[in-house]
């Protein structure tokens, strides 16, 4: 029993003289060494912490993005996408392809207008212009768009038409408020929506 004690206390001993050796170690290293000291316990933790995990993730990443594309491969016949390359006016095709037909303006007004209704944003009378540039296949349909509704509702609606019309542009947006105690705005939107011809 006195031998186990013994052992303890002689245990104890060997730690408190180990703690002291690193106490005055770290007095040492002055205030540039305790900092640099930290950083390093610090960078170790965030590397543990932050970073290992992550690499796990990445990995099954890169195996998920190699396995699509070894699919992408397949279903092509064997040949990539990057050695199946288009001409020029094929390329230039397929942009023009993203736009809107010209004579379907009517329908993405009235999308916008379905968009402001269902975010409860009033939506006033509207300026509109067709200008088309020459050179150009594309047509800019300028719009004046005055609308009402709190922040949240004008910012939502913003966003929504943005995905709702995706040729769309909004290129100018000025708010206003009657008095600082309104919640109501007033905002005036300049909108381009662009359609090909």
């Amino acid at each position: 029993m006195d031998r186990n004690i013994l052992s303890h206390e002689l245990l104890q001993a060997r730690l408190k003289n180990r703690l002291l050796q690193l106490r005055w170690q770290i007095a040492r290293l002055g205030m540039i060494g305790k900092t640099g000291l930290g950083l390093l316990v610090v960078s170790c933790l965030f590397f543990l912490v932050a970073v290992l995990p992550q690499d796990a993730t990445l990995q099954a990443l890169k195996e998920q993005a190699e396995t699509m594309q070894a699919e992408l491969q397949s279903e092509a016949g064997g040949e990539s996408i990057a050695g199946s390359k288009m001409s020029r006016d094929q390329t230039l095709q397929v942009f023009y392809d993203f736009f809107p037909r010209i004579d379907s303006s009517p329908f993405w007004i009235r999308e916008l207008v379905r968009v402001a209704k269902q975010r409860g944003v009033e939506v006033s009378s509207s300026e509109y212009r067709l200008i088309h540039e020459k050179g150009s296949r594309l047509t800019r349909y300028e719009m004046m768009l005055p609308v009402r509704g709190n922040y949240s509702q004008i910012r939502a609606f913003i966003a929504d038409a943005l995905q709702a019309v995706p040729s769309m542009a909004i290129t100018g947006i000025v708010m206003k408020r009657e008095n600082i105690q309104s919640a109501r705005l007033e905002a005036r939107l300049e909108i381009n929506l662009y359609l090909d011809e």
